[in-house]
């Protein structure tokens, strides 16, 4: 790309224009993540990067100003830059008068240049952490994003940040500071390495074709349009090439993945499982589903995870089992972002599809196959070396081998259909050496294509690293942490939960004799990037008393680190107690209503009738106060 190409200002001299041209190609990069940052998400990931590109590209003649403002010490060499590249991207998200709220914005306002045929572009996608900024990121104004953007990835002052934004036309620039400073300090420094992430560079891109399968029907149609011309123009007799031969398997193009791949590549997931199962030559069986997945017939029943798009395969996609189960056909593709089963039986066509997008060794080790009378058949992945099933519900009992065929279909799986706390089962299975030595993991059905990944996070000072990382739930304290909370896991979200984390924040003496309780807040991610949570409190010999359900939120996660909670307890004695408690940052609990008590520590037990009103706020080793969770925003504000 020659970027003296692209414009000439008329006011500047040469000099001045080749120097914002030398700090654009220097600066190209943090440029257009600074575009691509604050566009609206609206516009979709392959339209906010082409308009990040064409915005930075076309911001050199706003960047050479006619008279150079003098050199003083402090002065921002990349001011100029900085302040075109916002300026464009803030028009781009003004509504065009009387433009309906919360509409995309037109077609027209995406600048035309660079112009990509053909193919779809996107940043490579990030994890659940990404997913959870940019949701923050999203609710924000425009110019908040732009202000946070600026401060926290450009490294610019809240002075500086104010006057790009000043400058670039916004109005209200103080208060576009004060809210993405509000962001900045709840999110913490980790946002910092999340910023600078794949997810958010539109100059690392992954090329992918548009929609073969409409594209294919629309050369068609061109092509009989052409051929009826020319038959009625020419006269012609016969023309024996006017289109693709319809009867050409579809399964022709499908991806085949050697049987050995999973064991020589770094990226084990569902792009290294090979095609298995008695069927995988059937073309006719292949063929019949990849018909039902580009457009289903009617009466296919289509089962579709949230947050899934129901499209046609995009590209030719992986084939990942085609074989008889049970009696009936079941065919197994991957897309690269999607899991599509289809399945044959006496009522019909069944179509189920569910995203799987940067699933990893544990999320990517099963998939459902069937569900037939309360039970689960599984198809393991090919690194899975050892399987078995474990009742979550007895945490001393040992997990039960579990059979699975050369195809790697387990035998029936029984499957929990809520309503009391007799069983839980979940799926134990351990990785081959050649991926990770003595690995193992545990897998819960929750009614999805792909069973949840279940990890655990222990109390503060119980061997958990100060980063507070979640670990494999496979230990004894975590089979009885899920022992007391596995009955409760249907409230986690159900289809389309990625992983299911139970963190203990807090531990408490209960009075009057009332034992020992753990607080725990569970923590189901999904494959979209929200998080639903359940805390609870749990003693010995009882299940996990349910304190609080919400849903769509960041705390207890990366970016919601705190937490407090609180409920009304009645002890062994008959008195009733309000209970509180935080996370290890709680240096004070404050309780406040029809009953007001301070104390110090992560705890708090007073006694109040049972029908009290009341609210808990807690206060950080850094000096912010936290709300407690469910009553609104769950991260910490400055007092």
């Amino acid at each position: 790309m020659v970027l003296s190409s692209l414009s000439r200002s008329p006011h500047g001299s040469r000099g001045r224009l080749l120097h914002a041209e030398r700090r654009l190609a220097e600066r190209y990069a943090e440029l257009v993540r600074l575009a691509y940052l604050v566009l609206p998400a609206s516009l979709g990931r392959h339209r906010r990067v082409l308009a990040a590109h064409s915005l930075v590209q076309r911001s050199l003649p706003d960047a050479t100003p006619a008279v150079p403002a003098p050199r003083t010490p402090g002065t921002d060499p990349d001011r100029s830059l900085r302040v075109a590249v916002v300026r464009g991207a803030l028009a781009q998200c003004r509504r065009p008068r009387l433009w309906p709220e919360g509409a995309r914005p037109p077609r027209l306002l995406v600048p035309r240049l660079p112009v990509v045929l053909g193919l779809r572009l996107a940043p490579r996608s990030g994890g659940a952490e990404e997913m959870a900024l940019g949701q923050a990121l999203s609710d924000l104004s425009a110019p908040a994003r732009a202000a946070f953007v600026l401060l926290r990835v450009e490294g610019l002052t809240a002075d500086h940040t104010r006057g790009v934004l000043e400058a670039a036309g916004e109005a209200d620039a103080q208060v576009a500071v004060r809210q993405a400073a509000r962001l900045d300090a709840s999110l913490g420094t980790a946002a910092e390495a999340v910023l600078t992430s794949d997810e958010f560079d539109a100059c690392t891109l992954r090329a992918r074709p548009t929609d073969l399968v409409r594209r294919r029907r629309r050369v068609r149609v061109a092509g009989l349009a052409v051929l009826a011309g020319a038959l009625t123009a020419g006269g012609l007799a016969a023309v024996t090439h006017s289109a693709p031969d319809a009867r050409e398997p579809r399964s022709a193009g499908l991806v085949r993945v050697d049987p050995g791949a999973w064991a020589d590549t770094s990226r084990v997931d569902f792009t290294a499982w090979p095609a298995r199962g008695d069927r995988v030559r059937d073309r006719a069986l292949l063929d019949r589903a990849l018909a039902v997945w580009a457009d289903p017939p009617s009466g296919t029943r289509i089962d579709r995870a949230p947050g899934t798009p129901a499209d046609p395969p995009p590209r030719a996609p992986r084939l990942l089992y085609a074989g008889s189960v049970g009696g009936h056909a079941v065919v197994v593709f991957h897309d690269g972002q999607r899991l599509v089963r289809y399945g044959e039986s006496g009522t019909g066509e069944r179509l189920a599809l569910a995203r799987v997008d940067d699933a990893d060794v544990t999320t990517a080790a099963a998939v459902v196959l069937e569900e037939r009378g309360g039970a689960v058949r599984y198809l393991l992945a090919p690194w899975v070396a050892e399987s078995s099933v474990r009742d979550l519900t007895r945490p001393d009992a040992p997990a039960q081998p579990l059979s699975v065929a050369r195809d790697g279909v387990t035998a029936p799986v029984p499957r929990w259909t809520g309503g009391g706390c007799g069983r839980r089962p979940a799926l134990q299975l351990r990785s081959s050496p050649a991926i990770a030595e003595h690995h193992a993991f545990l897998l819960a059905d929750l009614g999805g294509l792909t069973p949840a990944h279940l990890t655990y996070t222990p109390l503060p000072g119980h061997g958990s690293p100060p980063a507070r990382q979640p670990r494999e739930a496979t230990g004894p304290a975590a089979l009885v942490a899920w022992g007391r909370t596995g009955c409760d896991l249907d409230s986690a979200g159900g289809s389309g939960v990625r992983a299911v984390n139970a963190w203990d924040f807090a531990e408490q003496d209960l009075p009057d004799g009332g034992g020992h309780a753990v607080w725990t807040c569970a923590r189901a991610d999904t494959w979209q990037g929200p998080g639903n949570i359940t805390v609870s409190l749990r003693r010995p010999g009882k299940n996990a008393q349910v304190v609080t359900r919400v849903r769509s939120t960041a705390a207890c996660s990366r970016f919601g680190q705190h937490v407090v909670a609180r409920t009304h307890w009645k002890s062994p004695h008959g008195h009733w107690y309000v209970l509180a408690a935080g996370s290890r940052a709680v240096t004070s609990l404050t309780l406040t209503g029809d009953v007001s008590a301070t104390r110090s520590g992560h705890t708090l037990a007073v006694r109040a009738p049972k029908d009290a009103s009341t609210k808990v706020r807690a206060r950080l080793t850094s000096g912010e106060t936290l709300p407690e969770v469910g009553s609104g925003p769950s991260r910490g504000t400055r007092p």
